[in-house]
This record gives C-alpha cells, structure tokens and sequence, in this order.
C-alpha cells in the first residue's frame, strides 16, 4: 500500500468518479434554467400568463435555498454513495411528474421538491469529491463539479429549448428525467464506497477509523468555531449582497429573453435556442476572462463587470425591438455579466481565507437568492403592465444597487483591521 502511495503521489489526478459527478450537476444545472426557454409553450399549455411561468424559475431557486441544508443535515449520517443514488432517483421521478402535471399547481410543486433533491445531492456530491480527491487537486476537482454548471447554461439550457419547442414542454421534463435516471444507474455502478467523513484518508476499513470517534466531536467544533468566525463584520455580508444581487439582475432579465426576443423584437421562435446558445457561450468567455481579471484587481473586475453588465442591459432596452441587435446585446450581457463570477467566488474566500467552507456554502445561497429574486422582480413588472422590455429596466435598477453595495464594501475595507485574523485564530485554537 506504501508503494503505491508513493508511485501516485508525484502526479496525483482528479478522480473518474468526479467527472460522472459533474456530469450530473450538468443534469441539474439545465433542470434549473430551462424554464427559461419553454416559458411561452408551458404558459399557454397550463393557461397561465408568463410571469406566473417565470415563478417556476424562483420556486426552484427557494427550494435550493432551503433544501441544500435541510437535505445535508438530514442525510449527515447516511452513506454518500447511497444518498446520492437516492436523491437523483428522486429528482428524476419528480421529473416525471412535472411531465404529467396536469395543472400549474402540481408543477411548481414539483419543481420545489426537485430542488430540495438538487440541494440534498450538490451538498453530498462536494462532501464526496473533497474526499476522494488527492488533497493537490482538491480545489481543481471542486472547480470540475462547479463547470458542470457553466457547460448546463452553455450546451443544456439550448439544447431543453430546442427539444421543448420542437416536442413540447413536457418532453424536456421527461428528456432531463431519462438523463438523470441513467446517472443514477452509472453512480451506482462505478462510485466506490465512501470513506467516512472524518477519516483522515482512504487507508479501508479498520485502519484508518479506529481513532476517529474520540476526535471527531472536539474537531467538528474548533471547525465550527472558526467557520462561524468568518461571518463577524461586514465585510463578508457584503460580499454576500452584492452575489445576490449580480444574480438577480441577470437572472431579472435571463428569465424573460425568450418572449422579449419573440413578442418585442419579432424573432422566429425556432431560432430563440439559438440566442440562449449565443448567450452561453458570451458567459463562457466572461468567466475566463473576468478570471484573469479577478488576479490581478478583485474590487476593479468587480466594478467594471457590473458596469459593464448595466451599460450592455441599457443597450439591450434601447434595441429591443430589433431583432438581430438584441440578439447581440444579449451575447455582450452574458459576457459583462458572468466576467464577474471568478471575482465574486474569489472575494468570500478571500475574506474567510482560514475558514471558507461554511462560506463558500452561504455564497452558494446568495447566487439562488439571486435565482429567486430576479425572476419574481421581472414577473412583477410585467405584471404590473410594464411589459418585457421592462424586465432589463429592473436588471438594470438591480445592477446598479448591487454597485452601491461594491462602493460600501470598498469603503469598509479601506478601514479594515485584522482584527478578524485574530478572532480565527482563537477559534481554531
């Protein structure tokens, strides 16, 4: 066992096991979105008007909220490889659901509760990848996990519109139920029984745990202790805010491109796919580069992507009845938007450097707090009678809210002391 070890060590690799993770996140991350795409076909079928429809965007995102810890702390006791098998079998079944729900009731319900599996199976699916990955690619093996996301908004979100307006809306419910149901199969198969959380590595049964009951208590909560340290001040809170509210104004706007793009800019429905495809790929590109940025200057790639992100939101108001350069505007708000994604993720570990798990947990919320808000915000002012250009108004309003949040957060850093070193330092004591 020493031998193989060593033989291993100089070149450790992120396991197969994390990409079939990914994979599935990709599953969930087109499941969360693709609402998006179907809006106007789901709507008519279930006689709703389209900001009821865009409510299932934000019933989604307030069961992740919720879900993601609730799920964690229910399944804190219960095998990973068991409870992931579980919460996909669920997810698909709901799925099924979804596509037999005979009423707009039944289907948000539906979407609620899929989210609470969604949650229950990213929190576990991160436990598991953190312990089955070789501690010098842990963070490259959690990056793998996360770009399942970014390929879903990229190749998934098109491709459910493609199949919703082609086949109908049910069909994408049950394309993303046959998908997940095969996952469920795979993860069975090929992951391997999981090592318990406090195991310091993978050593087997009997040889590494024998030591691990005495000090599991007294670890978790010096852990704890330094975790909730990282909360004390403002810094991170505002952090917080301005993820929730980036979030809330893409996704303010993101959730109402497809009748904007139909009903104002008079673009074919069978090519609007090909915008939201456009628009990935703009979000891609944005990531890589606003990465790079965040390096250099965190504060300056987030001020200028959010700048960036309200100019190409006011260009995209200005030109929305015309179809090919909306159809561009929406590409340049993919790209100043997500730019901002590396910068917001690298600011709370930034901030809770000795303790970013908890954080980095909460950051996960703040972006679903953004899934929920934004599309509630843009169903309002449509609702209110505003129409959909209306809807980049208030991504703008949000955009611009979220820059004032920055100018504070810049303020209370100039007069920032460590003084929230000391405080975890104490704690991990």
């Amino acid at each position: 066992m020493t031998q193989s070890a060593t033989s291993a060590a100089p070149k450790p690799r992120v396991p197969g096991q994390v990409y079939l993770l990914a994979a599935v996140i990709f599953c969930l991350g087109t499941s969360e979105f693709m609402i998006a795409g179907i809006l106007e076909p789901l709507s008519a079928d279930l006689d709703v008007t389209i900001p009821q429809a865009g409510l299932l965007i934000t019933g989604f995102a307030v069961g992740m909220i919720v879900g993601a810890p609730a799920m964690t702390l229910l399944t804190l006791t219960l095998p990973r490889r068991a409870t992931m098998i579980v919460m996909i079998i669920g997810f698909s079944a709901l799925h099924i659901l979804a596509a037999l729900s005979p009423s707009y009731g039944l289907l948000m319900a539906s979407r609620v509760l899929s989210a609470f599996a969604c949650g229950g199976f990213w929190a576990v699916a991160a436990v598991h990848t953190s312990a089955i990955s070789p501690a010098a690619v842990q963070g490259r093996a959690l990056a793998s996990l996360v770009g399942g996301l970014t390929v879903a908004n990229l190749v998934g979100v098109p491709m459910g519109t493609w199949i919703g307006t082609q086949f109908g809306w049910r069909s994408t419910f049950w394309a993303v139920a046959l998908v997940t149901a095969l996952a469920a199969v795979l993860i069975a198969v090929t992951t391997r029984s999981d090592a318990k959380p406090t195991d310091p590595d993978e050593t087997g049964p009997g040889e590494a745990g024998s030591h691990t009951s005495t000090e599991a208590a007294p670890r978790l909560r010096t852990l704890l202790r330094a975790e909730v340290a990282a909360f004390k001040g403002p810094r991170i809170w505002l952090a917080l805010g301005t993820t929730a509210l980036f979030q809330a104004s893409v996704f303010a706007s993101f959730s109402y491109f497809s009748p904007l793009l139909t009903q104002v800019a008079g673009l074919s429905a069978d090519l609007v796919p090909a915008v939201l495809a456009a628009f990935g790929v703009g979000a891609f590109v944005g990531v890589i580069i606003g990465g790079r940025l965040a390096d250099r200057n965190i504060f300056g790639n987030i001020v200028g992507s959010l700048t960036a992100l309200a100019l190409s939101l006011g260009a995209l108001w200005l030109v929305a009845d015309h179809a090919i350069l909306a159809g561009v505007m929406i590409v340049l708000v993919g790209a100043s938007g997500f730019s901002i994604a590396g910068a917001l993720n690298a600011r709370v570990f930034q901030i809770a450097t000795q303790a970013p798990t908890l954080a980095a947990s909460v950051n996960t919320s703040a972006f679903n707090v953004g899934n929920a808000l934004g599309p509630a915000v843009g169903a309002w002012v449509i609702a209110a009678g505003f129409g959909f250009p209306a809807t980049v108004v208030a991504a703008i309003v949000l955009a611009l809210a979220a820059l004032v949040v920055v100018a504070v957060a810049i303020r209370v850093e100039r007069s920032w002391t460590p003084q929230s070193v000391s405080i975890l330092a104490e704690a991990a004591c």
